[in-house]
C-alpha cells in the first residue's frame, strides 16, 4: 500500500515509501523508529533537520550500490521498486513474469540470452556476447 488516508484527511506515505525517498533500507527505517505512516510534512521536517543517525548514514554511503532500484518491464512498462540483491547480474532488461519470451525484443546479433527468475514480479533478461 503506497498511501493511505491520514487522520487529518491528508495522504500519508508508507514506511516503505519514506525509506525509498530517504534512500535507506526498510530495516533501518524500522530500527530508527520511523512509524508505519508519515505525512509529507513530517518527511519534509525530517529532511530539513535530519537526526544524527541519518546524517552519518549518508556520510557512510560509498555510492557503489544503490539502496533501491526501479525496475520497469520492457514490454508493458509496469514498474516496481526493489532492494537490489548482490547476486543479481546486470540486466539488459526485465519483463513481467507473465509475459512470454516471444514478446521480448529480439536477441542482439552475436549475443545469447538468459533469463533470471525471482526478481520481484519480474524476470531479469541478460543478453551476453557469445564467445
Amino acid at each position: 500500500m503506497e498511501q493511505q488516508a491520514g487522520a487529518r484527511g491528508g495522504r500519508d506515505l508508507s514506511r516503505r515509501t519514506v525509506a525509498q525517498r530517504l534512500d535507506i533500507p526498510l530495516e533501518m527505517a524500522r530500527h530508527h523508529g520511523i512509524p508505519p505512516f508519515w505525512s509529507a510534512d513530517q518527511l519534509a521536517a525530517f529532511l530539513a533537520d535530519p537526526p544524527a543517525w541519518y546524517v552519518q548514514s549518508r556520510a557512510n554511503r560509498t555510492g557503489k550500490r544503490p539502496v533501491w532500484v526501479e525496475l520497469r518491464c520492457a514490454i508493458c512498462g509496469t514498474s516496481e521498486t526493489l532492494r537490489p540483491k548482490k547476486w543479481w547480474p546486470e540486466f539488459s532488461m526485465v519483463s513481467c513474469s507473465w509475459h512470454g519470451a516471444d514478446e521480448l525484443p529480439p536477441v542482439p546479433e552475436g549475443a545469447r540470452r538468459r533469463e533470471v527468475d525471482g526478481i520481484g514480479a519480474f524476470v531479469g533478461i541478460v543478453d551476453e556476447p557469445t564467445s
